[in-house]
């Protein structure tokens, strides 16, 4: 101990006055510039620009024609290359999709997912892939629509309703919909309500430990990686933070688990009907697949709890996230709101409030399918995507990429190249998603890919249309959202795109 502390003093002695000498000369740039400083890098400049840093790598994709190479200090792993540039996001996602992975450091730097859909590779990811298909049949469909309408009807309006009541009220619209996706995603994957969406805004402490876990797994990608392991041994700052959200997490999925299962077994014993072809939540399909498979049942807790993680990433956060930049698009371009109210109008007439679409209905939307398509252009919910080659290969730009050598593809940055969106890339233009017969257009998923691309495109795509549209159909006709003057919103550190401090808005009847 005594000889690593001795280590760590003489590490600091020697390289701080260079990170300061670099923060100076970075301070004085007149442009941003990943500088590779000696020894240290172009990791100072990245620290500087870390407040801003999706919008820094814009910047910086821009003035190096969409890539760029990025190196750490010498004695870190800190080497990678970052591209926003369609043609490698279609060469690493499609064309040599084999020789392109998630890896053993991904899995390792997610480590809250656990061996789930989103961290695995080869066999393993394509099991998960096809069980997931398996289950998002027309039955799930039907499940998730009845749950949405509950829950809009019974929770949301109810709340919203509250608000509306409270004059001058303001609410935090990011927290309304982060409770709803969570009471709506743990009914739909646990079959099971928590009731976070209520008027009393409880507070639940393994929602906070899921953003949490996102905060600190973004925090591993900008420090050096001896930075957050080093932590992680001692446990302290954002690693301390990571475990102690795990646990409850952890404890609360497991939990979750061994009830269905004793749940299941009731049911089983007193011959109470159980046919696949019932409305089920995912995590009842999950355990009759794997019973079906396996007679242990109880060896496979560990799939089923990171199955069900991933499952609340991809249908919670996400969904909140498209959301809260949705409604904030919306209320800050008054003319697309008369857009789609207008639409829904001519669609559906005077329907009776609180106006929730069903699923087939919200397939006729083409104009609001265009708002939603370009919020998530303009601010994905996963921000970046990494990958990581096999063997060595040249991308499209010209760029070598090596084993182990992190590829980081910034889809914040791919929505405002005016290369592939045009000079008005910078704007909300739900038109561009429309052609001149009215239909919606399609985008290549390597140039839009919020939805990921190749072989990974989301299983998913639909299903989070369909609910966005829903929610967003019976805000929108029900009530006015309004910005509330001079808040300002920021994005947020996490790998799903937040806004740092909410949504701040009032609510007034329609």
């Amino acid at each position: 101990m005594i000889m690593l502390i001795s280590f760590l003093a003489m590490a600091i002695t020697l390289i701080l006055p260079l990170f300061l000498y670099a923060f100076y000369q970075t301070l004085n740039l007149k442009t941003p510039a990943f500088t590779n400083w000696p020894f240290v890098g172009m990791l100072p400049t990245l620290l500087w620009n870390v407040s801003r840093i999706h919008d820094f790598q814009v910047q910086m994709l821009k003035s190096k024609g969409g890539t760029v190479e990025f190196l750490g200090p010498w004695f870190t792993k800190m080497k990678a290359v970052i591209t926003a540039d369609p043609e490698n996001v279609h060469y690493i996602m499609s064309k040599s999709f084999d020789n392109f992975v998630k890896g053993d450091l991904f899995r390792e730097m997610f480590q809250a997912f656990g061996e789930g859909i989103f961290t695995t590779d080869s066999i393993q990811w394509k099991y998960h892939r096809n069980l997931l298909q398996y289950l998002f049949n027309r039955s799930f469909e039907s499940f998730q629509e009845k749950i949405i309408h509950n829950k809009v009807e019974k929770s949301l309006i109810p709340l919203l309703n509250h608000v509306v009541q409270q004059k001058d009220s303001v609410v935090d619209l990011q927290d309304v919909f982060n409770r709803f996706t969570f009471d709506n995603i743990c009914l739909i994957i646990l079959g099971q309500d928590p009731n976070c969406l209520s008027i009393d805004f409880p507070e639940v402490a393994v929602e906070k430990a899921f953003n949490q876990a996102e905060e600190s797994i973004f925090y591993r990608h900008i420090v050096p990686e001896c930075v957050w392991r080093l932590q992680k041994w001692l446990q302290i700052g954002q690693e301390k933070k990571m475990t102690e959200a795990c646990k409850i997490f952890d404890n609360f999925l497991y939990d979750c688990i061994a009830s269905k299962r004793e749940e299941l077994k009731e049911k089983c014993n007193k011959n109470v009907d159980t046919e696949k072809n019932q409305h089920v939540d995912l995590l009842t399909a999950l355990i009759r697949e794997e019973e079906g498979e396996r007679k242990d049942s109880k060896s496979g807790d560990k799939f089923l709890r990171d199955s069900a993680f991933n499952l609340f990433v991809a249908g919670r956060d996400t969904l909140t996230s498209a959301l809260t930049w949705l409604f904030y698009l919306i209320a800050t371009h008054p003319l697309v709101e008369t857009n789609i109210l207008k639409e829904i109008k001519e669609n559906f007439g005077q329907k009776e409030k609180p106006w929730i679409l069903s699923v087939d209905e919200t397939k006729k939307l083409v104009y609001l399918h265009g708002a939603i398509c370009e919020a998530l252009r303009l601010f994905p919910p996963i921000p970046f995507e990494r990958k990581e080659a096999v063997k060595e290969d040249i991308l499209p730009s010209g760029h070598h990429v090596y084993p182990n050598k992190m590829i980081l593809f910034s889809l914040y940055a791919m929505g405002r190249f005016e290369d592939t969106w045009g000079k008005d890339c910078m704007e909300f233009k739900p038109e561009r998603w429309i052609s001149e017969r009215g239909a919606n257009v399609y985008v290549p998923s390597y140039k839009f890919f919020s939805f990921n691309a190749g072989p990974r495109t989301c299983l998913g795509k639909d299903s989070s249309f369909i609910q966005i549209k829903m929610i967003a159909v019976a805000i929108l006709c029900n009530y006015r959202v309004i910005l509330e003057e001079g808040h300002i919103p920021s994005l947020s550190h996490s790998i799903v795109l937040f806004m740092k401090n909410g949504l701040k808005v009032r609510i007034a009847k329609r």
